[in-house]
């Protein structure tokens, strides 16, 4: 699947690009940048359009991490993305909200940065095996580097990989797909096209192509 990355500071922009894309993508992905400037009420417009990934990337204790969830789940929030080194409770928390409203949490693992690899490298192992404990639906993992999406869908076979930092960041799609992703997350090649529509379907028609080899 792919999944729109909406990293833009604009709400009516957001839901123009959201407009464009919807027929090619599964999803669209929000972060602080567009939440923080267009308020809260921007997931529940996209919501309308496709369902919404609050990637909030919750890492505090759990009382403040379940209230976040809380927030972005009353909204319209499909699914909420959680820092997995948060630990396990922070973790629990949060998916005991995501369960009330039949929604997904997701556990980022690395970074797909080249500073993802500094600390978090060393705890991704074990962010995987706690995700697979906690029946968490699905994981974060780089793009940028195939060969460890393809060792942490080996870890959690069962749960969804959803990959970050495809084409701008220099992940490539044939090589993530063929690592075992689940899913690809594109932000500024779609939405900082001067045709966002046409952008979009042109990547989907790259994962349809590739998965022919590789699924």
């Amino acid at each position: 699947m792919l999944i729109l990355a909406l990293d833009v500071t604009d709400g009516e922009r957001a839901v123009k690009i959201a407009k464009e894309t919807s027929e090619h993508i599964s999803a669209i992905k929000v972060n602080y940048p567009l939440v923080l400037s267009a308020g809260i009420e921007i997931v529940k417009k996209l919501s309308d359009l496709k369902p919404v990934i609050a990637d909030f990337k919750i890492a505090d204790i759990p009382y403040t991490s379940s209230l976040i969830a809380e927030i972005a789940f009353t909204h319209g929030a499909r699914g909420v993305i959680v820092h997995g080194l948060a630990g396990s409770d922070t973790v629990k928390a949060v998916k005991e909200v995501a369960d009330r409203y039949r929604g997904d949490v997701y556990l980022v693992t690395e970074l797909s940065s080249k500073g993802g690899e500094e600390f978090m490298r060393d705890c991704s192992d074990r962010i995987v095996e706690m995700a697979v404990e906690m029946n968490v639906a699905g994981l974060i993992a780089p793009a940028t580097r195939p060969e460890r999406v393809a060792e942490i869908k080996k870890a959690a076979k069962r749960l969804r990989v959803i990959c970050p930092g495809v084409l701008t960041q220099g992940g490539s799609i044939e090589d993530v797909l063929k690592a075992g992703a689940d899913g690809i997350i594109v932000g500024r090649a779609i939405y900082n096209s001067p045709t966002p529509g046409e952008e979009a379907m042109r990547i989907n028609e790259l994962i349809t192509s590739f998965l022919k080899k590789y699924k």
